[in-house]
């Protein structure tokens, strides 16, 4: 009986072994796509969320769509994540998410988080749309308002990252 289990064990970890090797072969042939920012190199987005929120929903399915990938947390306390973050209360907005040591809060775009991690600015805890802004990404509603995507410092220093404008 011991005999037959090794052989059982042998045979599984082989298939496992030619599995992984045959994974790896194919993920290195598959050709990367124009529009997706997902690669083995591409951070998970950490989003925490009032599982109620339906414009948080909407935010990380933008997100998706444009190929990050996401790992939704729903909390009945997410002002206990911005407390742990320290996101500045001016900073603040409905859901929280992480990606690599970086707080994203609010409706930020996919395409400035991607910009943003292309080119990091030096010092920068985190990238913001605060409040609530119609026309950010999860709160189209069919009307547009202008705004900042602001980066801000763990010293307090802010600046604008991008501006979205309605023309």
């Amino acid at each position: 009986m011991k005999t037959r289990n090794k052989a059982v064990i042998a045979t599984s970890v082989a298939l496992a072994i030619g599995a992984i090797a045959v994974g790896f072969k194919l993920q290195a042939s598959e050709p990367a796509t124009k529009n997706s920012v997902s690669s083995p190199a591409t951070p998970v987005v950490t989003v925490y969320k009032s599982p109620s929120c339906s414009c948080c929903a909407g935010w990380t399915e933008h997100l998706e769509r444009n190929g990050f990938k996401v790992n939704v947390n729903n909390t009945n306390n997410i002002n206990e994540i911005k407390i742990k973050h320290q996101i500045p209360r001016q900073m603040a907005s409905c859901h929280t998410a992480l990606i690599d040591g970086l707080v994203i809060e609010g409706h930020v775009p996919a395409a400035d988080i991607t910009a943003f991690l292309e080119n990091p600015q030096f010092n920068t805890a985190g990238l913001s749309v605060p409040g609530m802004v119609q026309g950010s990404p999860g709160m189209e509603t069919g009307t547009k308002q202008d705004y900042q995507v602001i980066a801000f410092r763990a010293n307090g220093q802010q600046s604008v990252f991008r501006e979205h404008k309605d023309y």
